[in-house]
């Protein structure tokens, strides 16, 4: 188990901004607002597979699995294909089958709901079938911490400390798990709601983050101390791999531009310096940028040679080419406005997107049957 970490040598340049989420109901008003940012590669703004995608067919709706869910956050799948769904609000968590059937797991009743926390994303281990773990990201009323437990059947075991004292906000605690090719678990987290945070090499806010499975840093790391894989991020909320072993990750902008990211070892991403490109040396530009208002991206995923990025203030799927290179393209927006606030976007095992709303947050409109997860053809 470990502590709140020094992040050693990390250290890059501090910005002087403060920063409110474009998906944040009471926005913390910005201090300075750059004058340097060079023009942003927006993408193109191709509906509903108008011809944007590379020829690719468009996905389909496959109707509804599960309704009438508080607030789903993260979703995990089990060797056997059935989901693992946690709840913000109630801090329940969930077994989903394909076919809708619906079991409570347990609960986690440390998690504090409160603004944009509360329990959030879940992993499953890569050894389930002889660990039966799974691994939570939640708020508490002291920091954001990762968890770990046992499924034994139906039942979630007592949680376990994996990795504690990662500072909490009332905004921007990011709380996206995903266990990646190389065994070990990335993290994200935001920064509070304190810009300062993302560069500040002593806190592990504003970070994704890679340990081992006891919250260890994990072999490889830029800092072999520290649990930082890279730094100056402001609220990631999606990790996804593809099929070359690349990670990326999505990510609230301020009052400009949301952003998908290509994520490097060691790589400084900008915030609060720069919100999208900041086209200096010392700092990873965006593959893509959206204006707030068409993404305030969450979830997402790797599935059918692209990646797929849920849209909370857009209220869209976007499907995104990549190319052999690992340069993102071509975005193309499906379902605009048909359910909803969007918020985790999954593969499944059997080759659909189970994709979950967000419209019980407080930020949505809900209908009498949200919150809901979808099932998408690719």
């Amino acid at each position: 188990m470990r502590s709140r970490l020094a992040i050693g040598s990390l250290a890059l340049a501090l910005g002087a901004a403060a920063g409110c989420s474009s998906d944040t109901e009471d926005p913390i008003p910005r201090t300075t607002q750059p004058t340097d940012l060079p023009s942003q590669p927006t993408p193109s703004q191709t509906e509903d597979g108008g011809g944007n995608g590379g020829g690719n067919a468009a996905p389909k709706a496959g109707g509804t699995i599960a309704d009438l869910l508080e607030v789903p956050w993260g979703v995990g799948f089990l060797p056997d294909g059935d989901a693992v769904v946690t709840e913000r609000i109630s801090g329940r968590v969930l077994r989903v089958t394909a076919d809708g059937t619906l079991t409570r797991l347990g609960a986690l009743s440390g998690a504090v709901p409160e603004g944009e926390a509360g329990l959030l994303g879940v992993a499953v281990s890569p050894d389930f079938d002889s660990d039966r773990t799974l691994y939570f990201y939640l708020t508490t009323d002291s920091d954001n911490r990762v968890v770990s437990a046992e499924l034994d059947g139906d039942a979630l075991g007592e949680p376990t400390l994996v990795l504690d004292g990662i500072p909490r906000g009332f905004i921007h605690d990011g709380g996206r798990l995903a266990f990646g090719p190389d065994g070990y678990l990335y993290v994200t987290t935001g920064e509070t709601g304190n810009p300062d945070l993302a560069q500040d090499p002593a806190s592990l806010a504003g970070k994704i983050l890679r340990i081992t499975a006891d919250g260890e840093p994990a072999p490889g790391n830029p800092d072999p101390g520290s649990p930082v894989w890279s730094l100056g991020h402001r609220n990631v909320q999606g990790l996804a791999w593809d099929d070359e072993g690349r990670l990326w990750a999505s990510e609230f902008g301020d009052s400009s531009w949301d952003e998908l990211n290509l994520i490097e070892k060691g790589g400084n991403y900008g915030w609060p310096r720069f919100e999208g490109r900041s086209g200096g040396e010392d700092f990873v530009d965006p593959q893509l940028v959206w204006p707030v208002e068409e993404a305030s991206p969450s979830g997402l995923a790797w599935a059918d040679g692209h990646l797929w990025m849920a849209g909370l203030r857009g209220q869209r799927l976007w499907r995104i080419d990549v190319s052999a290179s690992g340069k993102a393209s071509n975005p193309t927006a499906f379902f605009t406005e048909d359910y909803g606030r969007l918020r985790t976007v999954a593969a499944a095992p059997d080759g659909t997107i189970w994709v979950t709303t967000s419209n019980r947050d407080g930020r949505g409109e809900p209908t009498p049957t949200d919150d809901r997860i979808i099932v998408i053809q690719p």
